[in-house]
């Protein structure tokens, strides 16, 4: 059985693959029977190892390999020569990895777990008929409320569309951050009706996920989400040297996670050596790491150290200067 998940939002693509596991019987012996693989390094011969292995004292095995369909994901239009010369090269191998793919004993529930996916992709055209394919792209709009009532609904407690649209507006897609945040408003508000005020009391891990949110709005060139995110983060409350040491921090974090990544160290090393004890944390600073290049990341940190000196020195105000630094930095 071959499982295709992918799309942005981790929150749902990881609760299906949780039930896909609950639906292999033999839940005991699952744990010996997994296999997870990073598609980016994957071999044909290691594919056609695993894939074909016989379970252990069990009837399935799972194997899960994130990452490769986005190995074949089509380039940018900057790199045609390249391109054009390692075409035939990359076609023989996605079709070779999606032949033997589709060779999988019957023992075998293989999924293929990746984010950053078009319908473009080569190795998912070629997978498709065989697979049963699911998407999950980030939520928004009426199904991300939709989705913020049904999971208070699930914690046993109620929201009004108020204190919805808040949540909506300063969380925004990343269930993750989401989840949580209506776990602590449950139990904050102990069978009561979740209220706009209580969503303001608790907003430190939305505050935080803006944090989130304007590094990559900074990243990706974004100047009017930037300027509207630091508003926000203002008007909350954050002082200018307080998001800069933040932002910094971030960034910091970024070039550090990028380096030791194209070491290829283990997800739990990284983990480690950024001092995160957060795995969602860990996998959304691996995720920001890998969409920017390292010339972009250390451009920005940069000019995040000159933006702090300007105002330690008082050259500029704390506001006026993260303001002009945003603008300088989404800049083409």
């Amino acid at each position: 059985m071959l499982y295709i998940l992918w799309g942005q939002d981790d929150y749902s693509l990881t609760e299906a693959l949780g039930e896909i596991k609950k639906s292999i019987a033999d839940q005991e012996l699952l744990a010996a029977n997994t296999t997870v693989l990073e598609g980016q390094q994957i071999t044909l011969d290691q594919l056609r190892m695993v894939a074909g292995t016989l379970p252990f004292l069990a009837e399935k095995r799972l194997v899960v390999i994130r990452g490769l369909l986005e190995r074949f994901e089509p380039k940018s239009k900057s790199g045609k020569q390249k391109k054009a010369a390692d075409l035939a090269k990359q076609q023989g191998e996605y079709q070779s990895l999606a032949a033997c793919i589709r060779e999988i004993p019957e023992s075998t529930v293989l999924v293929l777990i990746d984010n950053n996916v078009t319908g473009n992709n080569p190795l998912l055209k070629e997978l498709e008929d065989k697979a049963r394919v699911r998407s999950f792209p980030l939520l928004k709009g009426v199904s991300l409320r939709q989705w913020i009532q049904k999971r208070a609904a699930k914690e046993n407690g109620s929201i009004s569309p108020q204190a919805v649209e808040l949540l909506a507006k300063l969380v925004g897609g990343n269930l993750w951050t989401m989840a949580s945040e209506i776990n602590k408003l449950v139990s904050f508000t102990a069978g009561r009706r979740i209220e706009e005020e209580d969503v303001n009391l608790l907003v430190s891990s939305a505050q935080q996920a803006s944090i989130f949110s304007l590094v990559d709005a900074i990243l990706d060139f974004k100047v009017g989400v930037a300027e509207q995110l630091l508003g926000w983060l203002l008007h909350r409350g954050a002082t200018s040297a307080y998001l800069l040491v933040v932002l910094s921090r971030q960034v910091e974090m970024l070039v550090r996670a990028k380096e030791l990544a194209s070491q290829r160290r283990p997800r739990i090393e990284i983990q480690s050596r950024l001092g995160l004890a957060s795995e969602f944390v860990l996998h959304k600073i691996l995720e920001q790491a890998e969409r920017f290049s390292l010339e972009r990341l250390k451009e920005v940190y940069g000019k995040l150290l000159e933006a702090d000196l300007s105002i330690k020195t008082g050259k500029y105000d704390g506001e006026l200067a993260l303001n002009m630094l945003v603008a300088e930095l989404c800049q083409h």
